[in-house]
């Protein structure tokens, strides 16, 4: 009898061991992730060491637009058919007569080239995003958009460093292909990108470097979308 009761016991222990086992990796999970998004607020609010620029031309305006986890730059049409004529050749509508805005993003590859809405993310896509994924560039067009949008003014010079940079993120710059995969809408086009995505390196992130390269005072380290608010608010942005 009291080998039986020992045989009974163990399951139990072994199943309590399990349970604190799976409470503290809960507890260091939430604490990892505190501090994610700590250490990205911060980042935000931090200068990324470009010294302000006095403007004595007339400036343009960058348009910044979110949805609920990633930031997109929107350039005036105006500059992108100029200076990255290549686009209209895959697909691009630049010379619409309704066409305002490019949109430009940069994602994980298998995430942000899932069609329909974030329900239809795969476990593998979600993971491959946070561990490392090859990127992708997404261009889309827009027309008028209402003023509800964080703005960020540039000089000419600063556009010219931006769409420089923006071209940079494309695999082959001015010889890149679109992949073989239906947009987010009828519009837009993929496109494979330059880098990796992972946790610390995301969408939002080259948003952050985007504004660096243009030399446009912007935050340090911006990889949630809270961060490039915080940063546009920061550095008198709009």
């Amino acid at each position: 009898m009291p080998l039986l009761r020992l045989q009974i016991r163990l399951p139990r222990r072994r199943g309590r061991s399990l349970i604190r086992w799976i409470r503290r990796g809960l507890t260091g999970l939430r604490a990892a992730l505190a501090l994610y998004l700590g250490a990205a607020a911060i980042g935000g609010l931090l200068p990324n060491g470009v010294t302000a620029e006095a403007r004595a031309e007339p400036a343009d305006t960058i348009l910044l637009i979110n949805g609920p986890i990633h930031y997109d730059i929107l350039i005036p049409v105006d500059r992108v058919r100029d200076t990255m004529p290549w686009l209209a050749r895959q697909g691009i509508a630049l010379d619409h007569p309704d066409v305002h805005w490019v949109l430009f993003g940069w994602g994980a590859r298998d995430f942000y080239t899932t069609t329909g809405s974030y329900a239809d993310v795969s476990p593998r896509a979600i993971w491959r995003g946070l561990t490392g994924d090859s990127a992708v560039m997404r261009v889309s067009v827009a027309g008028v958009v209402d003023g509800s949008w964080p703005t960020v003014t540039a000089s000419p010079a600063q556009m010219q460093r931006m769409i420089t940079a923006i071209s940079d993120s494309f695999a082959d710059g001015a010889g890149t292909v679109a992949l073989e995969h239906a947009g987010v809408s009828e519009f837009d086009r993929f496109f494979p990108g330059t880098g990796r995505f992972h946790l610390f390196s995301t969408c939002n992130v080259w948003v952050g470097q985007m504004m660096r390269r243009a030399r446009i005072r912007f935050g340090r380290w911006t990889p949630t979308p809270y961060a490039v608010t915080l940063a546009t608010r920061r550095f008198r942005q709009h």
